[in-house]
């Protein structure tokens, strides 16, 4: 018999890193997560589909951006040469290097191929899962907003939810019931906006719980539901701690592979420049592993792929043990079935941690003997539980608990950017008689709104990475909204067609787009 329930989470996010050229930035982003995330997880719900032990089960958040990215077709002409461009490199490996370039070049064909098989064709793949009982796929804002800052302006962050709604029935013919809230950001009010764009339930850090009014019985091991009538699920720290934490987790362990020493800043730059990479930067070929978290990367010792395999499973059975003991003591103070939610972002499993989609494979296959019951989240819902009414609190996963990561001295500024220019659209799409050339420009004005309005570029403006790369993206769809808006007011139309046709086709996601959903309510 059961002793309770794990609802693991993933949430797989990349802003809309679509970019022209072969060998950006922008696209080893998105190329580097696909083969080291995307690919290995699918690839370990399909095998475990196919065995004989208990099916596995998993919630998986996957954002609007990322699936017009996996739909791309100029992005899957472009795979195949930057696998290619992968393995040459991997060939100016040293003699000592042999053996953990050799095990990386087996790891990358492995999994071009497995993209072959499946025609590139990952969404098709991941809506299967679904249908048979094995994913619960969630949504997210459309370009991951974070919500709390756009409440100035309520239709901006309908149009956020209700975008991301119509392109999850696009791409997987059927509505999402539930939602990621961008980095589990929560403020009162919030879920009648969710439950305006007809989505079921949300998942809260902890203390978006424990903190609501009035205080829940059960704390995070139940879900809740608003007075709006929408469930929220709260993180349990104790269940994602030692997975997510590099310092005190598993990720940090000697044998695994060492994220930050990469090829790229080794090989020759004249190497680089005949594959058409300008600039050293991190390539995704990683040869080395942890040794010790206080060893300087030039210290690193080789990476050894047996002692990493051996390693996770112990760390997959101790992850297993100490749940089982945590649902034990949890049931007898309860009086009855506990639920531990384990939220994570889905790019720590294989691409931050290499070795992490194993863990998954291990926690699928051996769950069962430990009398734990792998759940998703709409399957908690759909028992038909009693569960309390309460009001979350406002809340969210980043730094500090609450908001002050997104509005600081670095990127405050873009609060009042996005105030401004969402009440002028609010008030360009309330008109009537909007004419069709008209609505096509109106239509790139909201994707180019949307896009500003990432999470993304905020947290890279205050984590102080590539800082200069987040302000351009920023102004860039900024400033190509409010040339559009400006020619949907009192420009030539006709003469700036060349100019929209331009942008449509760089900026081509959200083709159901409707500017209705922008439309003012004074409801709000």
């Amino acid at each position: 018999m059961a002793k309770g329930e794990l609802a693991l989470v993933l949430h797989a996010h990349l802003p809309y890193v679509r970019s022209a050229e072969k060998n950006s930035l922008e696209g080893d982003w998105y190329f580097q997560a696909l083969l080291e995330s995307y690919l290995p997880l699918l690839e370990v719900l399909e095998e475990k589909r196919n065995s004989n032990v208990q099916k596995a089960k998993i919630t998986l958040g996957l954002s609007p951006t990322l699936l017009s990215l996996l739909a791309d077709p100029d992005l899957k002409d472009i795979f195949p040469t930057w696998i290619s461009n992968r393995l040459q490199l991997l060939q100016q490996a040293t003699s000592d290097q042999k053996d953990a370039s050799n095990h990386l070049s087996e790891f990358i064909k492995k999994q071009f191929n497995f993209w072959q098989q499946c025609n590139g064709d990952l969404i098709g793949r991941f809506a299967l899962l679904q249908k048979q009982g094995i994913l619960d796929i969630l949504t997210c804002a459309a370009t991951h907003g974070y919500l709390p800052l756009l409440r100035e302006n309520p239709e901006a962050i309908r149009g956020q939810l209700k975008t991301a709604v119509l392109e999850h029935k696009r791409l997987f013919k059927e509505k999402p019931l539930g939602i990621w809230l961008p980095e589990c950001a929560y403020y009162e009010g919030l879920d009648k906006l969710i439950k305006e764009a007809d989505l079921k339930y949300a998942i809260l850090d902890g203390h978006g719980l424990l903190h609501a009014n009035p205080r829940p019985k059960f704390g995070i091991y139940a879900p809740i539901c608003s007075s709006n009538g929408i469930a929220f699920f709260g993180r349990d720290s104790e269940s994602t701690l030692p997975v997510w934490s590099a310092k005190d987790g598993y990720p940090g362990d000697g044998v695994y592979r060492e994220f930050h020493k990469d090829m790229g800043w080794e090989i020759p730059i004249e190497s680089l420049n005949k594959i058409g990479i300008k600039e050293r930067r991190p390539l995704g070929l990683k040869l080395y592993k942890v040794t010790d978290q206080n060893t300087l990367l030039k210290n690193k010792e080789l990476y050894e792929p047996e002692k990493a395999c051996k390693k996770v499973k112990e760390h997959a059975s101790k992850y297993l043990q100490d749940r089982s003991k945590q649902l034990i003591k949890l049931k007898s103070l309860m009086g009855k079935d506990p639920l531990l939610v384990a939220p994570f972002d889905a790019e720590l499993f294989g691409h931050w941690w290499f070795e992490g989609p194993l863990f998954l494979s291990e926690i699928f296959k051996n769950s069962y003997k430990y009398d734990i019951k792998l759940t998703r989240l709409r399957d908690v819902l759909s028992a038909n539980p009693i569960i309390q009414l309460s009001n979350p609190s406002p809340s969210s996963w980043g730094a500090g608990g609450y908001h002050s990561y997104w509005i600081n001295e670095s990127n405050s500024w873009l609060v009042i950017e996005w105030e401004k220019a969402s009440k002028e659209f609010i008030n360009a799409c309330s008109k009537e008689d909007i004419q069709p050339l008209e609505l096509r420009f109106l239509k790139q004005a909201a994707r180019e709104l949307l896009l500003s309005q990432s999470s993304d570029w905020s947290f890279i403006l205050r984590a102080g990475t590539t800082t200069q790369l987040a302000k351009e993206r920023i102004n860039l769809h900024l400033s190509r909204f409010w040339d559009l808006i400006t020619i949907v007011q009192c420009g030539d139309k006709s003469v700036n067609k060349v100019f929209l046709n331009k942008i449509e086709k760089e900026d081509s996601l959200f083709p159901l787009i409707n500017i209705k959903d922008w439309e003012k309510n004074d409801y709000y």
